[in-house]
């Protein structure tokens, strides 16, 4: 397919992730869900070595939870000041991602946004509201990488994730992809104050 990006080649423990990933944000697994070491390994077809890993993988992702001598489940939902705490600290982190940003994006990122904006718009008109949190995740992040690389991202990704959890804000195709177009737009115009404005809109 001509102008797509291409596919990236994923782990064997990376797909596991993804997957996981893909049925906490879809709700095939609720919070509070407790996950079992020996279904997953069945379920993947792997020794539970790999699949501790992606537990711990998740967990500082802060999807799941893990205890000693309970093991992992999924996540509870934040209580709406912890919720409220979470939104101004990705926010924060965000707008502080925007500034680094302005003058310093090429013609080929914002192409890259671009495709990203149109797997968005995809996403919506196939209804499958998994992957349009995903791609959404992905715009952000790749403005969070941008601005300061993986150390920014760590930071960031935890908070976005968490979020996700109990978040019920999916508005119209059409209203979110624009929101996202003005934060690119406003980006390519070199505007920082419209590009701040655009992602506060968004983030809430």
């Amino acid at each position: 397919m001509t102008g797509a990006r291409p596919t990236k080649i994923l782990s064997v423990k990376d797909q596991i992730a993804e997957q996981l990933r893909s049925d906490i944000i879809s709700g095939d697994l609720p919070p509070n869900t407790k996950l079992n070491e020996k279904e997953l390994a069945e379920r993947f077809g792997l020794s539970r070595g790999p699949i501790r890993d992606v537990i711990l993988q998740l967990t500082k992702e802060g999807l799941l939870i893990s205890k000693n001598n309970v093991g992992a489940s999924v996540n509870s939902v934040l209580d709406p000041k912890m919720q409220k705490l979470m939104i101004n600290l990705r926010r924060n982190i965000e707008v502080f991602a925007v500034e680094q940003l302005v003058d310093s994006l090429t013609e080929k990122d914002f192409t890259e946004l671009e495709e990203i904006l149109n797997e968005l718009k995809a996403a919506f008109e196939r209804e499958d509201y998994t992957e349009v949190t995903k791609v959404d995740i992905s715009f952000h992040r790749f403005l969070i990488y941008k601005a300061g690389g993986d150390e920014l991202v760590n930071i960031w990704y935890p908070f976005v994730m968490r979020m996700r959890l109990n978040y019920k804000r999916i508005t119209s195709g059409v209203e979110c992809v624009d929101e996202h177009r003005q934060i690119l737009e406003a980006l390519r115009s070199g505007d920082i104050k419209l590009a701040t404005k655009a992602l506060k809109a968004n983030i809430r």
